[in-house]
């Protein structure tokens, strides 16, 4: 029998405590007749110890769901032990490929007291720092092996699909790409040029190195394996070779 008034207990602590983390993040409630959307998420709780052990002997009946604008989501649930509070855990991305999570160590879940407050200082200082850790890490991997941009240099990579795709160390350069016709994906945060349009294309990477530069960020364009980039790409941003990688199947 489910307890509706720890169904409102969790759901009032995931509120205060989305109100005091990091960021801006916002809290959702899944129900138990949510079945089939409580089925994918316990799918996708990226843990391998504590929370894992616990939903073994006790399968996900209703949860709270703590979801921040760039795609990461943490999951907060019920504790059964004999102590109070709840535990709480990061989500694996949907959008990522089972091989982006390749060597990425598990941002295992902690437990929370029963005070949000103490709590969002216990999540900020640990959860958070390895999950935003391992999610970079992860994101990285699904560019196909490129290397990871720096705040002071974006690497942009050609695909095999011909797109040319990059992630930004942080804020400064998505106004810039974005205005030259990148696309985010909000959940992998991983930026896309088409190139159905090869000369929109060629244009807009001629374009994106002096406005980039105007704001102390330098560019750097490299092959994926297997991509020859076109003759009309931008010559002062030289290829750096790519590096090949193995799948796997990610572990959670």
């Amino acid at each position: 029998m489910h307890d509706h008034d720890t169904s409102e207990r969790l759901a009032s602590y995931a509120d205060v405590l989305a109100g005091e983390l990091p960021g801006n993040w916002i809290s959702s409630h899944l129900a138990p007749d949510a079945k089939d959307d409580l089925a994918d998420l316990a799918d996708r709780i990226w843990d391998l110890d504590l929370v894992a052990a616990s939903l073994a002997e006790h399968p996900l009946q209703h949860s709270a769901v703590l979801s921040r604008p760039d795609g990461a989501q943490l999951v907060l649930l019920e504790r059964h032990d004999e102590r109070d509070g709840f535990l709480i855990a990061a989500i694996a991305p949907h959008a990522l490929p089972d091989e982006a999570y390749r060597a990425v160590p598990e941002p295992n879940g902690i437990a929370l007291a029963d005070d949000p407050f103490l709590s969002a200082e216990q999540v900020s200082g640990d959860l958070l720092d390895r999950y935003d850790s391992a999610l970079a890490q992860a994101r990285t991997n699904a560019l196909g092996g490129i290397q990871p941009s720096q705040p002071d240099r974006i690497v942009l990579t050609w695909q095999p699909d011909g797109s040319v795709a990059t992630a930004p160390a942080d804020d400064r350069a998505s106004v810039t790409l974005v205005a030259n016709g990148f696309v985010q994906d909000p959940q992998s945060g991983i930026y896309r040029l088409g190139g159905d349009d090869t000369q929109a294309q060629a244009r807009a990477l001629r374009e994106i190195g002096p406005q980039l530069g105007q704001l102390g960020i330098g560019t750097a364009l490299q092959h994926h394996a297997g991509r020859t980039a076109p003759a009309s790409a931008p010559a002062a941003m030289l290829p750096t070779p790519a590096g090949t990688r193995t799948p796997a199947t990610r572990s959670r």
